[in-house]
């Protein structure tokens, strides 16, 4: 069973910039693909942005792309997500996830998820 904790959220203004950062616990990180994914007030969860067990195959959703970065650390169990350019429509709630097989944008693909992290965007 792998927990993972989220943190690194919080309020910022337009055009701001945060780092999320993923801490894993009890399971072997580096056997995972990693992504993170985000919900707003009424809307359903979004794929965000994913990377593989060793770092590669990155793959980000339009909206975020080429503002935000993932990547992850194996010594340290831990996943970022450095976002950059924040504007209105990033406002969500981040959720960090870890899939074991072969993940990609499809929130079914993977086996564990955190708590979330609160990102509000302020204009």
């Amino acid at each position: 069973q792998v927990q993972l904790v989220e943190s690194g959220g919080g309020l910022v203004q337009t055009g701001g910039s945060l780092r999320l950062s993923c801490v894993a616990s009890g399971g072997t990180f580096s056997r995972y693909d990693m992504g993170w994914f985000r919900q707003a007030p009424g809307k359903e969860r979004e794929f965000v942005a994913r990377i593989r067990w060793n770092g590669s195959n990155i793959y980000y959703a339009a909206s975020v792309k080429g503002r935000f970065t993932i990547s992850r650390n194996n010594a340290k169990n831990t996943v970022y997500l450095q976002m950059n350019s924040l504007n209105a429509e990033d406002t969500a709630d981040y959720y960090c996830c870890a899939g074991s097989r072969f993940a990609t944008e499809l929130a079914r693909t993977y086996d564990y998820w955190g708590q979330g992290t609160q990102v509000t965007v302020s204009s």
